[in-house]
């Protein structure tokens, strides 16, 4: 599983004319599931991510997590993210889950989230959304399964 996480004073997800999700002040997490992910994966990220100290304390210092901060997450399904461009000029994306399991998973851990104290909103899976947000900082940090086991 893969993550990418945005600090945002504000964010949106759109289909169409329609907006789906929002927050106001928290993370913005676009989301891509792999074939090999794992109910322990998406445990791994879901307590990870509600762990991350990455908010400002009084002092400015990046010590206090999603829940200290009072914030909320949006959730975004991004396959995407497991583009290959190793090779050629087009990406692979044979590492990514099939939609029938990336959806299964992507929907699990939306549920381990919203299993937290935090709110949290989403974009609609498979669909063509448009993402708006304002990255605050700019703070973005890159999560990844695969680093799991790394010293």
């Amino acid at each position: 599983m893969r993550l990418v996480l945005q600090r945002v004073s504000e964010a949106s997800v759109t289909v169409g004319e329609v907006t789906v999700g929002s927050i106001r002040m928290g993370l913005v997490i676009l989301a891509g599931m792999a074939k090999s992910d794992s109910e322990s994966d998406i445990d791994y990220l879901a307590n990870k991510v509600l762990a991350l100290r990455i908010f400002p304390d009084s002092s400015g210092k990046m010590n206090r997590n999603i829940v200290d901060a009072g914030g909320s997450l949006l959730v975004v399904s991004q396959f995407t993210l497991y583009g290959d461009c190793r090779k050629g000029r087009r990406p692979s994306f044979d590492e990514a889950a099939a939609p029938e399991r990336a959806q299964a998973l992507y929907n699990c851990f939306v549920e381990k989230l919203r299993l937290g104290p935090v709110p949290v909103e989403t974009g609609v899976f498979q669909a063509m959304m448009e993402v708006h947000l304002v990255n605050q900082g700019p703070v973005t940090i890159l999560m990844d399964t695969a680093d799991r086991n790394r010293k």
